[in-house]
């Protein structure tokens, strides 16, 4: 498989962070891969990220949000879905961008489904077509999960 970079960008298209990742495959209008999270540890409270943390991460060229599926290291227990609410994914051969718009949803390992930073993403500036996207995305993720579509399908 190849690497390909991915870029995240605040909402100004400022670059914030980049990092490599592995492609696993490739759509029309996704791609999905698989990176290490190699960060000092981030704890949201409910869920701690630790570097060596497996994370699969799709992207999408014609969504608002991109899913990552968190595993603890490399062992197959699942610590949930981070889903970040972005602009639609560029993606190109050997790299990949996305704005973050701060607002982000996780899904647990049973299904319950938490919306993070939405005082964040009441304080952008952003214009009302593009917040009506973001809660457009959010209503995506939650049906996916209540009906278990992949990734989500792992929800017992």
């Amino acid at each position: 498989m190849s690497n390909i970079t991915i870029e995240k960008r605040n909402h100004r298209g400022e670059r914030v962070w980049q990092y490599e990742g592995e492609v696993l495959e490739r759509g029309d209008n996704w791609i999905c891969l698989r990176a290490v999270f190699d960060r000092a540890e981030s704890s949201l409270g409910f869920v701690t990220f630790r570097q060596g943390d497996v994370f699969i991460e799709w992207f999408f060229s014609d969504r608002w949000y991109n899913i990552f599926q968190v595993h603890d290291g490399d062992t197959p227990r699942l610590k949930g879905w981070y889903c970040n609410i972005t602009r639609p994914a560029v993606i190109g051969e050997s790299h990949l961008r996305a704005d973050d718009l701060e607002l982000d949803v996780f899904v647990f390992p049973n299904g319950t489904v938490a919306l993070l930073d939405e005082k964040e993403f009441s304080d952008l500036d952003l214009p009302t077509s593009e917040r009506m996207e973001a809660l457009r995305a959010i209503q995506a993720i939650r049906r996916d999960v209540a009906e278990r579509n992949p990734p989500f399908d792992l929800v017992p």
